[in-house]
């Protein structure tokens, strides 16, 4: 099994790197904060698949540790967010709404790619393959919110749908690590 679940969690994470340089590229060519938030999600994913990867022999309490270091990690797409969005707030220019809802498209195709990969492990070794899982399961919500956003910035010529999707990405992603790090404090307890 582990061996099995080893193979999927490397496969999410080469998904998620390789889609993380397509979607990076867009957001800077068309100045879409969804799409960027979105991107260094992509890229956290993709490091945290390669942490389960390497920590799956470890023990119940090594494990639960790095589930507490994975929840901290979650966070870091919600900052860098943040921080898109003050920018964006200053110079409020919409992002160009085909290109910003083809790949947000593209992105949901992997995401449930890799979320339907992932689904059969999410009870297997507790708070890591949660977070795999989670990540994937919200990273299709943002998607298509990142779609809705295309059509809708297209409709209004405005650049708040991108930044409220980008907003709502960063507050899945605060949830997602407070659920990971509940779980990594649990299984901690346990195994103490």
């Amino acid at each position: 099994m582990s061996l099995t679940l080893r193979t999927v969690v490397v496969s999410v994470a080469v998904l998620n790197l390789a889609y993380f340089g397509v979607e990076f590229a867009v957001a800077l060519a068309i100045g879409s904060v969804s799409l960027f938030a979105d991107s260094i999600d992509f890229l956290e994913d993709a490091s945290v698949n390669l942490l389960i990867a390497i920590a799956l022999g470890w023990s119940a309490a090594s494990r639960a540790r790095l589930g507490m270091t994975l929840a901290g990690i979650l966070l870091i797409p919600g900052v860098a967010t943040l921080w898109t969005v003050w920018g964006k707030v200053m110079a409020p220019m919409p992002p160009a709404p085909l290109p910003l809802s083809l790949t947000g498209a593209g992105a949901l195709v992997i995401n449930l790619s890799c979320a339907f990969m992932l689904a059969r492990f999410q009870a297997h070794s507790g708070s890591l393959t949660r977070a795999a899982f989670l990540s994937a399961r919200n990273d299709t919500l943002a998607n298509a919110a990142i779609i809705a956003a295309g059509f809708v910035t297209a409709y209004t010529h405005s650049a708040w749908p991108d930044v409220t999707v980008g907003l709502g990405i960063a507050a899945l992603n605060v949830d997602a690590a407070r659920e990971v790090w509940r779980a990594a404090c649990t299984e901690h307890r346990a195994a103490a």
